[in-house]
């Protein structure tokens, strides 16, 4: 699909509105979660389209932007990554907090969607569409002082790759902040509890309609 295509299909798919508990930033957001789900795996046979994470504004994300909004020196005047950011609201609250802030999604309708919720929100967010992990954790630190990463431990594989990246960027002087709605695969140790959130969320995607989403400092 060419740029314009996306922005379409994202445009026809979703509906601008607030973060349950991030009423100050909005997004496009998917309104029922099958015709949207049903619309992309028509659209994958065709064009390779991953799954739309990117139009739900999930528990971790949430969490990280309330955070950061509420205590906005953590991230103000610092160079921010947001980490596998989905549609990118905790990028987004980074940025209104006055962050340089640059968002990676290795999926290319995320980074589209990422770009028009930034420019919804009237803030600047850089993008990049490559995958992180797979540079050297000493060369990522020399470009950005705070990495967030929200809801990044929903599976065995995404855990075993991204949860030694993160030490390893602490280790080398970062701080990494991890927002998990008790995800099966959240490390056992090596996080440090900042504060907990209890964030709205649909019976569609979530077995409950409250989800209480921890966000960790994560250590060396």
């Amino acid at each position: 699909m060419s740029p314009s295509e996306i922005a379409s299909f994202i445009a026809a798919q979703t509906r601008p509105g607030p973060a349950s508990l991030v009423p100050e930033i909005r997004l496009h957001l998917a309104t029922e979660v099958t015709p949207l789900w049903q619309a992309t795996e028509a659209t994958l046979e065709q064009n390779g389209l991953p799954p739309p994470y990117w139009a739900f504004a999930w528990p971790g994300g949430q969490a990280l932007a309330r955070h950061l909004l509420d205590y906005s020196t953590i991230a103000r005047g610092g160079r921010v990554l947001d980490f596998a950011a989905g549609g990118g609201i905790a990028a987004i609250a980074a940025a209104r907090c006055g962050a340089n802030v640059t968002a990676a999604e290795i999926d290319a309708v995320a980074a589209a969607a990422i770009r028009m919720n930034a420019a919804l929100n009237d803030v600047a967010v850089g993008v990049l569409t490559v995958d992180l992990t797979a540079r050297d954790p000493c060369d990522v630190a020399r470009e950005w002082d705070l990495v967030l990463a929200g809801d990044v431990f929903y599976e065995r594989p995404m855990a075993e790759r991204v949860g030694p990246w993160l030490r390893a960027l602490a280790r080398e002087g970062r701080t990494v902040l991890v927002a998990d709605p008790g995800r099966a695969y959240l490390p056992a140790g090596g996080l440090v509890e900042l504060a907990r959130y209890s964030v709205p969320t649909s019976r569609d995607l979530e077995d409950r309609d409250i989800r209480e989403t921890r966000v960790f400092r994560m250590t060396e």
